[in-house]
């Protein structure tokens, strides 16, 4: 078991300046990486927006979806995960791929304790997906939308069990788009002012 989890993963980067290159990440319980099909969904569904956005990158594991958005030109992104092994990987491969230090920011965080606090500055795009059975997502998007991480108008996406009931969520997160792969449900909420709620299509 042990020489398993040290054996690395690859998986591809889909489009943008680092297409078709690939990541290698360390095995663990907790690293679940987003599938390459979800991940080709979800970043045609942020097309629109993805470039010149700040992106936070919550229970990063591999690392593939802010390796995809700055691949897509987001101006900056934020990876924040407990996992020491795939920090490190992350740190390495940001090296190798030469990213610009000023447009990354790697954390070894608990993701509940950052975003107890206010950040420097807001986020346009966050990724949601930590580990299934830890049950964390209801706090976590509490905790985005009480302490004012979000811009205004801000997309979340969120990786749950298919089936789970997205009734926690803040009543200004209206559902933009979704889908299922497998036992994973993934979903795209736009977050609204109050004061526009009501004013956007999905």
């Amino acid at each position: 078991m042990a020489t398993n989890r040290r054996q690395a993963r690859e998986l591809r980067i889909i489009a943008g300046t680092w297409r078709a290159r690939r990541l290698r990440f360390p095995a663990g319980p907790d690293i679940r990486p987003t599938p390459d099909r979800v991940r080709e969904t979800l970043f045609n569904w942020l097309a629109p927006v993805i470039r010149g956005a700040r992106v936070l990158d919550l229970f990063a594991g591999s690392g593939a979806l802010g390796l995809e958005a700055l691949s897509r030109g987001a101006a900056q992104v934020h990876f924040i995960d407990t996992d020491a092994q795939a920090m490190a990987a992350l740190r390495e491969l940001l090296v190798e791929w030469r990213a610009e230090p000023d447009r990354v920011e790697t954390s070894r965080a608990d993701a509940l304790s950052v975003l107890q606090r206010a950040p420097a500055a807001k986020f346009a795009i966050v990724f949601i997906d930590p580990p299934f059975a830890a049950g964390l997502w209801t706090e976590v998007v509490s905790r985005l939308e009480r302490n004012g991480w979000l811009a205004p108008e801000a997309f979340v996406y969120v990786e749950v069990p298919v089936g789970t009931a997205l009734d926690a969520l803040p009543a200004n997160w209206q559902p933009w788009r979704e889908g299922t792969a497998g036992e994973v449900g993934y979903h795209l909420f736009r977050r609204v002012e109050p004061t526009t709620r009501g004013t956007h299509g999905a």
